[in-house]
């Protein structure tokens, strides 16, 4: 059985890591703001750099369980994140709203939009093939085999801050590979509830780690993870406004 939040419930202010919440290394949080009113919604943990390299420590600790864990399993906690979303769609797209400034429809047509990658990914995560190439010897066969390959960076942007990260987190859960996200410094707060979700339908600690950061943080965050060997992989959309 899932369960409902209200919206102040979902509401986290703090960066998600190792399966607990936490401050900015540095103490430094900045202001969440309702585009149409101008008033600020939640202060959030200014991330830096050292929090950034704190997010990757968790994820490469948590990667070889989850790896590890057979993708049926890792399909039901899919699943179980996606009942969440879709049972708490009402507070998910009133928090859209709010904090990124879309009607109160298209907020909670995000979420459904959001939560069918999860579903489809859930359902991928155990048919994960491999591949027999045809022989060019005899006597030889062979053949290829997928395998998760390790931490995934996921940067996401303004417009979309549900759908985004949902996109980019169910591939890399269900493929068995680890996490560490930053979403837009406007609209961090979705991305968060969404991450707690998660972690309620059992994502284990470690396996999906999110900061958030200001512009001026931002970047040397996310350099962080461009300069960490052991992240895998990058994911990023960017959007430009004109």
């Amino acid at each position: 059985m899932t369960k409902r939040y209200e919206l102040s419930e979902l509401i986290r202010s703090d960066s998600f890591i190792d399966g607990k919440w936490v401050a900015a290394s540095g103490g430094k949080r900045f202001d969440v703001t309702d585009p149409a009113t101008g008033k600020v919604i939640a202060q959030v943990a200014d991330s830096t750099a050292a929090d950034a390299r704190v997010a990757t420590d968790a994820a490469a600790r948590a990667f070889p369980a989850w790896r590890d864990m057979l993708p049926k399993d890792r399909a039901a906690v899919l699943h179980r994140w996606h009942a969440l979303m879709v049972e708490n769609a009402d507070a998910l797209g009133r928090l859209i709203s709010l904090e990124q400034g879309k009607p109160f429809a298209e907020g909670r047509g995000e979420v459904m939009y959001g939560a069918s990658y999860v579903a489809w990914f859930a359902d991928e995560a155990t048919r994960i093939y491999g591949d027999i190439i045809p022989q060019q010897q005899r006597g030889k066969r062979m053949s290829a085999i997928k395998e998760p390959v390790g931490i995934v960076a996921a940067i996401t942007p303004w417009n979309f801050p549900l759908a985004m990260i949902a996109r980019k987190i169910a591939p890399t859960l269900a493929a068995g590979c680890t996490v560490v996200g930053k979403p837009a410094e406007d609209t961090p707060l979705t991305a968060l509830a969404l991450v707690m979700l998660a972690h309620e339908a059992g994502v284990p600690a470690g396996a999906l780690n999110l900061i958030s950061a200001s512009r001026e943080n931002a970047v040397p965050a996310v350099a962080d993870w461009l300069a960490d060997s052991r992240v895998r992989k990058i994911t990023g959309t960017v959007t430009l406004s004109c």
